[in-house]
């Protein structure tokens, strides 16, 4: 009883914590700066309208950058469930020379800050022409995200048995026929959970998306938060709407797949 206690309370503690900023976020939104600045702090706002949100809209075309975001994490999420299942089977099935090397090169590239790779990928699409497009930063985020992906999917190739695929062989399937229609429905969880992660973490990403497209054509939501500006202050009730705002796609994304997502973690966790 006295575990259960302690356990209960802890989960109580630890959701007001994780949850406190964006509650916060969610009641800034509806404040004036007044409100936000009063002392003692005031909780709740006086009205709940939705004039930041529409002022938000107005000083900054969020639905365009919305759609960005969407066009770039679609994209690089796309290309990654490809190119990374793909790439884990190779090396998961294949004993090519130098393997162990290339997965230690695909842990460290995996492990290192993504400030690192800035300079020499901003000097390679200024080479290509490829600054301030959708296609640009979409393909640097495949290269960012997809060395986590390949090590997190092939556990899941791993433990498929090999016989599965020999009997395919003598049943006449090509390696094509056996990787889409046999392996693929297999490690589904696995490739569900990592186009999910990696549509979020791209959605999310500012470092790459401020660099690589600082232009308002091919700005990200994420960037656009940045942009509001006044002439003696910083307008903080309308980024906390616009951040509203661009936060409900995420959430309503997350809310219908969390099951998936859940389970496709543990079972990676557990096949990895």
């Amino acid at each position: 009883m006295k575990k259960t206690w302690k356990i209960n309370l802890f989960t109580v503690i630890f959701l007001m914590a994780i949850l406190l900023p964006f509650v916060w976020l969610v009641l800034a939104s509806f404040k004036n700066m007044k409100e936000l600045y009063a002392y003692p702090v005031q909780i709740l706002p006086s009205s709940w309208s939705i004039r930041n949100f529409a002022e938000a809209l107005r000083e900054q075309p969020i639905l365009q950058y919305v759609k960005n975001s969407f066009l770039v994490s679609g994209i690089a999420t796309l290309l990654i469930i490809v190119i990374c299942s793909m790439t884990s089977f190779s090396l998961a099935r294949t004993a090519i020379k130098g393997k162990k090397i290339i997965l230690l090169l695909i842990l460290t590239i995996a492990l290192l800050p993504p400030v690192t790779l800035l300079n020499p990928i901003y000097m390679m699409l200024s080479n290509l022409n490829m600054l301030n497009s959708i296609t640009g930063l979409a393909l640097v985020m495949v290269a960012v995200e997809l060395p986590s992906g390949v090590w997190y999917l092939m556990g899941f190739f791993q433990t498929i048995p090999m016989e599965l695929e020999e009997s395919a062989m003598i049943d006449g399937a090509s390696v094509p026929q056996i990787f889409t229609k046999i392996l693929i429905p297999i490690v589904s969880p696995g490739v569900f959970t990592i186009s999910i992660m990696t549509f979020i973490n791209v959605w999310n990403n500012y470092i790459f998306a401020s660099v690589l497209n600082p232009t308002k054509k091919a700005r990200t939501v994420t960037v656009a938060l940045t942009m509001f500006s006044g002439e003696t202050y910083t307008p903080w009730h309308l980024i906390a709407a616009a951040a509203v705002f661009v936060s409900i796609p995420i959430i309503i994304v997350v809310l219908i797949l969390q099951r998936r997502i859940i389970s496709g973690m543990l079972e990676g966790g557990v096949k990895g």
